[in-house]
C-alpha cells in the first residue's frame, strides 16, 4: 500500500501579499517581455485571436518566435486547467489523487552514473540498472510514482525514452511520469507502449497510467521539440505539466523574488499555450529552481536557498490551483552520509511543510547524478518521518485520556492499559535508524552504518519482491523494435 502523506501541519514563505507582486511581476514578464517558442504554423493558426501576440526573429542565425501574452489569455488558461484529478496506475490500488490535501514521493530522474555499494566506485548507468532501480521502488510503499532516476545509456540514444518507459512499466504497477520523452517521436512512442499496456488509445485516455512534463530553457525559452512533445500528450488526454529548472545567478536573477518571478513565467507560458490549443487538459506546476555554487560553478543542491524556492514554488502553484511538482532532496553528497542526510531531512521538511502535492525525487546524490540503492532507502526512511510529523497531532477527549490517566495514578504505568494498546502503533517506527541496540550491540554486529542497513534493506526488498506482470508486453516488444527499425 502507497504511504501518502496527509497535510496536518502547513507553512508558507511568503504573504499573499508578496505572493501577489510575484505574480504580477510574472505577467508583466509574460506581457512585456514574452519567452522565446518556436511553434508551428499550424500550432499558431490555432492560437490566432486567443491573446497572444507573435513576434518573429532570429535567434542563433536561425529563425525563431517570441510570444507575448495578454494577462487575459492566462487567466482563461489557468480557468481552464483541473484543479483535482487523478495519477492513473495499471493496478488501480496505486491510483493517486491529486487533491491539494497529500502529497506524493518519486524517484529522482536522469541520473547518469551508479554508484557500487561495495567497493564505492561510480560507473555509468545501463538500462539494467533503471530496471533495478524500478523494482526497488515498486517494493517501497514510500515510492508512489516513478521517474526514470537513471538513464538507459547503453541503447541507442534515439529510441532511449521508451526503453526507459519499458523499464519502468514492466518493473512496476506504479504510476509513471515519462519525463525523458522530450521530442514528438519520443511522446507518440510512449502513448502508443501505454496503450498496449492498458488495451487500447481509448482505455489510455480513461486511465492514462503514464504522465509527463516539459521543461523550459531558463531565461525565458522553450525548445520547440519539447513543446509539441507537451501537446501530443495533452492531445491524447495524458496529464502534462511544465517545469523551470532556473538557476539564480546564471539563468535566472541572483535574489530569489527575481528567480521566482521568470521561472513563474515560463511556467505559466506552457501552461496558458497548452490550456488554449486543449482546454482542460490535466496539469501541473513544476519547479527544481536552485542558484549557482559560486566556489566551483555547480549548483548548491540542498541550501536553504534551495528549500526556500521549493516553498515558494509550491506557494505560487497553490496560489493558482494547481497541482505543485517541486524538486525535494538530491543531496549534493557523494555518498548516503550524514551529508545526504543533513540536505535532504531539511530539504524533505521544506516540501511537506509547503504541502507540495509531489515531491521529486528519492534516490540520486551528487545534484542528481548518481543513483545509489541505499540512498532510496534512507530517502524512503526520511519520507516516513516527515509524513508522521507533517500529519500533526489530535487534541480530544480520546486523545487527551483523562479517565486512563487518573486510573493509573501517581506511581503507576501505562504499559498494559487499553488506551496504550490501542495507540501505541501510531507510533513512528524507523525501517533502517537504529535507535534500539546498546552500543556493545552495535560493536558486535560490524558498526553498521545507516547506509550498511539500507543497503541490506534494498537488497532483501530485491530478493523477495515480485513485481506484477505486464500486460500486452509481446506487444510492448513489437513496438520498441518498430522504433528502433525507424530511428536506429
Amino acid at each position: 500500500m502507497i504511504h501518502t502523506a496527509r497535510w496536518g501541519v502547513r507553512s508558507t514563505v511568503l504573504s499573499d501579499e508578496e505572493l501577489r507582486r510575484i505574480s504580477d511581476a510574472s505577467l508583466q514578464i509574460l506581457e512585456k517581455m514574452g519567452l522565446r517558442m518556436p511553434l508551428s504554423a499550424e500550432r499558431r493558426d490555432a492560437l490566432a485571436g486567443k491573446g497572444l501576440f507573435f513576434e518573429e526573429e532570429e535567434w542563433n542565425g536561425s529563425p525563431s518566435l517570441r510570444v507575448r501574452f495578454s494577462p487575459e489569455s492566462v487567466a482563461i488558461a489557468l480557468q481552464s486547467a483541473p484543479k483535482t484529478y487523478t495519477l492513473y496506475a495499471r493496478n488501480p490500488e496505486n491510483d493517486l489523487f491529486l487533491d491539494g490535501k497529500q502529497g506524493y514521493l518519486t524517484l529522482d530522474g536522469s541520473g547518469l552514473f551508479v554508484l557500487d555499494a561495495a567497493t564505492g566506485a561510480v560507473r555509468p548507468s545501463r538500462k539494467a540498472d533503471l530496471e533495478t532501480a524500478a523494482h526497488l521502488a515498486d517494493a517501497l510503499p514510500e515510492i508512489a510514482f516513478l521517474w526514470p532516476v537513471v538513464s538507459a545509456q547503453d541503447v541507442p540514444p534515439p529510441v532511449q525514452p521508451l526503453h526507459e518507459l519499458e523499464a519502468l512499466l514492466r518493473f512496476s504497477s506504479k504510476h509513471v511520469q515519462a519525463m525523458t520523452a522530450v521530442t514528438p517521436t519520443a511522446a507518440r512512442g510512449s502513448i502508443e507502449l501505454a496503450a498496449a499496456v492498458v488495451g487500447g488509445r481509448e482505455a489510455l485516455r480513461k486511465r492514462p497510467i503514464l504522465s509527463n512534463f516539459q521543461c523550459s530553457f531558463s531565461p525565458l525559452s522553450y525548445d520547440k521539440d519539447s513543446l509539441e512533445a507537451a501537446f501530443c500528450f495533452s492531445e491524447a488526454g495524458i496529464p502534462t505539466g511544465f517545469l523551470n529548472m532556473t538557476i539564480g545567478c546564471a539563468t535566472a536573477g541572483a535574489t530569489l523574488a527575481a528567480n521566482l518571478a521568470q521561472g513563474n513565467a515560463e511556467v505559466l507560458a506552457g501552461i496558458t499555450l497548452q490550456q488554449l490549443l486543449f482546454p482542460g487538459t490535466p496539469t501541473f506546476y513544476g519547479s527544481c529552481a536552485t542558484v549557482l555554487e559560486l566556489r566551483r560553478g555547480g549548483v548548491t543542491c540542498g541550501g536553504p536557498e534551495d528549500c526556500l524556492l521549493q516553498m515558494a514554488s509550491c506557494a505560487l502553484a497553490h496560489y493558482y490551483g494547481l497541482p505543485a511538482n517541486v524538486g525535494t532532496f538530491a543531496s549534493g553528497a557523494r555518498m548516503p552520509d550524514w551529508q545526504a542526510g543533513f540536505e535532504n531531512a531539511l530539504s524533505g521538511m521544506a516540501s511537506f511543510l509547503a504541502g507540495a502535492d509531489m515531491m521529486c525525487g528519492a534516490g540520486l546524490l551528487q545534484g542528481a547524478t548518481i543513483f545509489s540503492a541505499a540512498q532510496t532507502v534512507l530517502d524512503c526512511e526520511i519520507f516516513g518521518f516527515l509524513r508522521r510529523a507533517a500529519g500533526g497531532l489530535s487534541v480530544d477527549d480520546e486523545s487527551l485520556a483523562l479517565s486512563v490517566i487518573e486510573s493509573v495514578g501517581p506511581g503507576g504505568n501505562y504499559l498494559t492499559e487499553e488506551h496504550t494498546l490501542a495507540h501505541m502503533r501510531e507510533i513512528w517506527q524507523p525501517r533502517v535508524l537504529d535507535r534500539g541496540s546498546t552500543r556493545d550491540e552495535w560493536e558486535a554486529s560490524g558498526r553498521l552504518s545507516p547506509a550498511d542497513l539500507a543497503e541490506r534493506r534494498a537488497r532483501k526488498l530485491l530478493e523477495k519482491h515480485e513485481p506484477e506482470p505486464l500486460p500486452g508486453e509481446a506487444e510492448v516488444r513489437e513496438i520498441l523494435r518498430e522504433y528502433e527499425a525507424r530511428l536506429v
